[in-house]
């Protein structure tokens, strides 16, 4: 069994990521519904899966890769490699129509802008008391405080080291597990009732995994308005993190 798996991962290596990933994924989901009753969205519980097998891989063979350096997982390299992930934000992003924007009208572009610039500038300045200075690591660290897909975006572009960059995906993951948690909590206090609200919120919070099971939790129906802004936050961030914010904050550093 043994020589057939290795067989196996040195002739189809992405084959093995895929099914990998999605046992993955399959758990996650599981957990999701059984042990926190969707109130974590699935996709959240998998990074953080993906991000302690990552560390445990690390260890068990003292590579810089994680699992990639496990040689039946070899595969996981490319899968989750930069050329796939920013195909995924591209189809995420094409998916999404200007003219759905505009029925959010000015507060939820409003939002948008607020919401990129205010997670950015929230994590570069927690990042900056942590003892960070160069402004490639604040800009990258700041990123992953909008979304943990913006954060290793815009690592990749300015050169962050790799470090900088999965803590950056830590950052994001946490705050998708908080938006998660907290959103049915003080949706009743915040107005969070109707379509239009969710559309604000999900500019203002843009993790579109913490913002699809938070209103999950709150009322199904909003899911759909709230994960579009989201979605949308996204691509902003990937667009203004590593140039205009980025040059403004090395500017101000």
């Amino acid at each position: 069994m043994r020589a057939i798996l290795d067989e196996l991962a040195d002739k189809y290596p992405l084959v093995i990521a895929f099914i990998f990933i999605g046992a993955l994924m399959g758990v996650s989901w599981v957990i999701s519904a059984k042990g926190t009753r969707n109130r974590i969205h699935g996709s959240a519980i998998a990074i953080f899966l993906g991000l302690v097998l990552a560390y445990l891989g690390g260890l068990w063979t003292g590579g810089t890769k994680g699992l990639a350096d496990v040689p039946l997982l070899a595969g996981v390299g490319l899968l989750g490699g930069a050329m796939i992930r920013d195909i995924a934000i591209v189809a995420t992003a094409m998916g999404v129509g200007l003219d759905e924007l505009r029925r959010s009208g000015p507060g939820g572009v409003v939002a948008l802008l607020v919401g990129v610039v205010g997670s950015f500038a929230v994590g570069a300045a927690v990042a900056f008391s942590a003892g960070y200075r160069d402004p490639v690591s604040l800009a990258t660290l700041g990123a992953g405080a909008a979304t943990y897909i913006v954060g290793p975006v815009t690592g990749t572009a300015l050169g962050a080291t790799p470090e900088v960059i999965a803590l950056s995906i830590a950052t994001g993951l946490v705050k998708s597990i908080l938006v998660m948690i907290f959103t049915p909590v003080v949706a009743r206090r915040i107005g969070l009732d109707n379509p239009r609200s969710a559309m604000v919120f999900g500019g203002l919070m843009g993790t579109t995994s913490g913002v699809a099971g938070g209103l999950a939790a709150t009322d199904p129906k909003l899911v759909p308005y709230g994960a579009m802004t989201a979605t949308f936050f996204t691509g902003l961030g990937c667009l203004l993190c590593p140039s205009i914010l980025f040059i403004v904050l090395r500017w101000m550093v």
